[in-house]
């Protein structure tokens, strides 16, 4: 599938927008923006591509953050966006932790389901950026198109997924601007 208008571009947040952390983005001074992101959401905003975030949370499960922390972290993430002249129209988030069997926790696709439902458009239509097999797993399993970025943990999943015939010809990019270069020149 190739970008369109119509297009929904899903960004995992950790290591696709932000610097990850093994131990977790639990406040919003530990959320730090990635070189490039900030500007790549632009572009897309500017192109009249909407841009979404799904994101596991799991730290708000673990008691790590709470909910109203989660929530300044997202606001700082979106003033921050903004100020690069972005705009992401909506954040789909999974507290729950791994072993609790949810249907929404990547892997699973059921944060795209949300999305889906949300704007009302075919799960055909969204192009997903993860840097972790399991953001690709969640659009492999809906027919969404999956592009890799080596940020985060981006540099294992692609070992990871090195020989996998369910992602044979992955679009890999070192960053999401260069994933986002790629898919503008595909709007010409």
């Amino acid at each position: 599938m190739r970008l369109s208008k119509s297009s929904v571009v899903v960004l995992d947040r950790d290591g696709v927008i932000n610097e990850d952390s093994p131990d977790f983005i639990k406040t919003p001074a530990e959320w730090h923006a990635l070189p490039g992101s900030l500007e790549a959401i632009a572009r897309l905003h500017h192109a009249g591509i909407t841009v979404v975030v799904a994101t596991n949370q799991s730290g708000v499960g673990r008691g790590l953050l709470s909910i109203d922390t989660l929530w300044d972290i997202h606001r700082k993430m979106l003033a921050e966006v903004s100020a690069a002249g972005g705009y992401i129209d909506r954040i789909f988030f999974c507290l729950h932790g791994p072993d609790e069997g949810c249907e929404c926790r990547k892997p699973k696709p059921g944060l795209l389901y949300q999305a889906a439902e949300y704007l009302a458009c075919g799960l055909e239509n969204m192009i997903v950026i993860g840097d972790s097999a399991r953001d690709l797993e969640s659009a492999v399993v809906v027919g969404a198109r999956p592009i890799l970025v080596r940020t985060g943990k981006g540099q294992a999943a692609e070992k990871e997924l090195l020989g996998n015939a369910r992602f044979s010809g992955l679009e890999v990019f070192d960053d999401l601007a260069g994933a986002v270069d790629s898919l503008l020149r595909e709007l010409h």
